[in-house]
């Protein structure tokens, strides 16, 4: 494996046409004029085990290192996640703080827009994605090279599955998580003092297709919603073992419109088939032995089969898709990521043009 808008104006004052034309016109650098072509080479489906190895680029070969950053932002302060929802189980405990870790590779040079990896339940893997960044952004092999991304792990809000904090983030069929990450944890990471006193112009891109999602289980759930529901701010999406299944809260408004949760992307409304395909590229995994593997359809919760259908959907549609489907493998299984993350990360990150 591996892997315009014109405008027509007459009698305008010369102040006033400037002013629509800003806005009319496309802007350099936005979305609508990125332009790349990373071929089809590593999409569709794999198996892979049962033998699994650590793929020496996610260890540590000695190149230079990057710098970790640890900081923590109170939910109490967020104006999206301040871990008092409705829906909330008082049983289930929340996180008064979540921890940030930002790891800003050696290759990146301060000043330069960055991409971005936002990966969720951190710290969760970061030790393999930093190791990749080390080796792979140096690679004297264009095709196994890495762009110099900044990578953010997020802690979630505490707990799990239904009335949960980290159900609620993750598991909700709606545009609060990505809104979330974009709207706070993003602005949070660039004015750090520590960050900025190290990297006084750091930035991120403002393209959709330098910002990539990872996660796993839930966290993988919730990296193909944030693509999902917001598109304009997130295009290059990771999940593995994704909890595609009906775990959203049945309290929570989003019922109405997803009564199955993530199950909906691939069975009973269909979205992925039935929906326009928009502008993502996404990995999917799921393991031979993941959750309930042995569930009948009506539980709405067998991981196998949601993971099967999500894959299938993605190709009846026509996406940049890689599944990956591990054998003698579980839930979120570590030599799982060892064995594969460095691929799908250069496959994830194929056709990439950086500002």
């Amino acid at each position: 494996m591996k892997s315009q808008t014109s405008i027509h104006v007459t009698s305008v004052p010369a102040f006033l046409f400037f002013l629509l034309a800003s806005i009319a016109l496309p802007k350099p650098g936005l979305a609508e004029d990125y332009r790349e072509n990373p071929g089809t080479e590593g999409n569709g489906d794999y198996t892979i085990g049962p033998d699994y190895r650590i793929d020496p680029d996610l260890t540590d070969r000695g190149n230079p290192k990057g710098k970790l950053f640890e900081f923590s932002m109170r939910l109490a302060d967020s104006k999206i996640f301040r871990g008092d929802d409705k829906t909330l189980d008082p049983k289930k405990p929340v996180r008064t703080e979540r921890k940030i870790w930002v790891y800003v590779p050696d290759a990146y040079r301060d000043g330069t827009k960055a991409p971005i990896l936002v990966t969720h339940d951190g710290p969760s893997r970061l030790d393999l994605v930093r190791h990749a960044l080390d080796n792979l952004t140096i690679s004297k092999d264009p095709d196994r090279r890495l762009p110099a991304f900044i990578a953010i792990a997020v802690q979630n809000g505490g707990n799990d599955s239904y009335g949960s904090q980290r159900g609620l983030e993750y598991d909700t069929m709606s545009d609060r998580l990505a809104r979330f990450i974009n709207d706070e944890v993003l602005p949070a990471v660039l004015n750090h003092p520590e960050i900025k006193a190290a990297y006084p112009n750091i930035a991120f891109t403002e393209n959709p297709w330098g910002k990539a999602v990872m996660g796993c289980s839930s966290g993988g759930a919730a990296a193909l919603t944030m693509g999902w529901f917001r598109p304009d701010l997130f295009r290059r999406l990771i999940t593995y073992s994704g909890t595609f299944v009906d775990q959203q809260d049945h309290d929570a408004a989003e019922e109405a419109e997803y009564p199955l949760g993530a199950w909906e992307y691939h069975s009973g409304l269909k979205l992925i088939q039935n929906s326009e395909k928009k502008p993502l590229r996404i990995f999917t995994h799921v393991a031979e032995n993941d959750n309930r593997a042995n569930d009948p359809e009506e539980t709405y919760h067998n991981w196998v089969m949601a993971n099967r259908r999500t894959a299938a959907a993605l190709k009846t549609k026509g996406y940049d898709y890689r599944f990956v489907f591990s054998r003698a493998s579980r839930h979120c299984d570590r030599r799982v990521f060892e064995h594969t993350l460095a691929d799908t990360l250069v496959w994830m990150w194929r056709g990439y043009k950086g500002e």
